[in-house]
């Protein structure tokens, strides 16, 4: 029987649902899962059953042992950058949480957390989804002319029983804001068309919300042979998240709320899951790709470093 050893850095929700999935996964597969965690306060209670899926808890690296076939970076994204230095040399496959670093720090030189040929790919959830899946199959025969994004809620519904102004979202000095907290929809851009020739984007606070952060994102990018417009807010009284492909024959409506893709003619093609499916999906990518192979990832640090710089609305040369 294979065992796969993992460190999780950090096992707030994110790390635990990877846990939990990472755990499932090695058990459909026969596999013995040896998943240890790095907190920085061993004392935190973890959710429920998390720490039976563990074999040890460490709060100095030294204590660990020196090398995991994977580790996963799930602490606060202000940290990712110490803690990808920390673990420097110690996982065969690197696992980083979404955005790879903080707004502040798109300066950083990967070079300087990241020894030369590390396999590492950067959590990317929203391009495993059915729905996403769809559209890429179909996507090599459109052709589109131009792409229309919209990522539109309500903050204070985000997170039911708190007070959205009291959660880093609502403070830019916490990094909330929606251009960073919603960075999936350029991810998933740049993995469907590539990096943009050029991108203009305006952000502001201009809704009664009580928050000092952006709560609204536009964006114009333009490609070789396409313009895209991105509109993100945290203000939309219902939820959308979408994209629309205009082209020849008419245009292509992937639905991510509502997990339908529409065609030209009006049909209806359906792809609802639970929304821990793509995260499955992503799992089992991940795993496939640290156990196997040396090739990149689908979604390597300089271009999850890229993707927050456009998300941020700097022009990526």
């Amino acid at each position: 029987m294979r065992t796969i050893t993992a460190l999780f850095v950090g096992l707030g929700s994110i790390g635990t649902r990877h846990l939990k999935n990472l755990t499932n996964l090695c058990a459909d597969r026969g596999w013995t899962l040896q998943a240890d965690a790095l907190r920085s306060d061993p004392s935190r209670p973890l959710r429920d059953g998390v720490a039976a899926l563990l074999h040890a808890q460490y709060t100095d690296l030294a204590d660990a042992p020196a090398h995991y076939d994977m580790v996963f970076i799930t602490n606060p994204t202000s940290l990712h950058a110490d803690a990808l230095t920390r673990v420097r040399g110690r996982g065969g496959a690197l696992f980083i949480e979404k955005p790879i670093f903080s707004a502040d720090q798109t300066g950083l030189d990967l070079a300087d957390c990241l020894p030369a040929g590390q396999k590492a790919y950067v959590a990317a959830p929203m391009r495993w989804c059915g729905v996403m899946l769809a559209l890429k199959d179909r996507l090599p025969g459109l052709h589109p002319y131009c792409a229309r994004v919209i990522c539109s809620s309500y903050l204070p519904d985000w997170r039911p029983g708190v007070d959205y102004r009291t959660v880093y979202s609502a403070h830019k000095a916490m990094g909330g804001g929606v251009t960073i907290d919603l960075i999936h929809e350029w991810d998933y851009l740049v993995e469907l068309f590539g990096v943009p020739e050029k991108l203009y984007n305006f952000k502001g606070t201009y809704s009664d919300l009580e928050i000092d952060s952006d709560d609204l994102s536009v964006y114009i990018a333009r490609y070789p042979t396409l313009l895209a417009e991105v509109h993100l807010d945290y203000f939309g009284r219902g939820y959308r998240r979408s994209i629309e492909l205009f082209c020849h024959d008419g245009s292509y409506l992937a639905d991510f709320g509502a997990g339908t893709l529409t065609l030209p003619d009006g049909t209806v093609q359906h792809y609802e899951e639970d929304v821990n499916r793509r995260y499955e999906r992503e799992m089992e990518y991940f795993v496939d790709y640290a156990l196997t192979g040396s090739g990149e990832s689908c979604n390597p640090p300089a271009l999850a470093l890229n993707v927050l710089k456009l998300t941020l609305g700097e022009n990526v040369q």
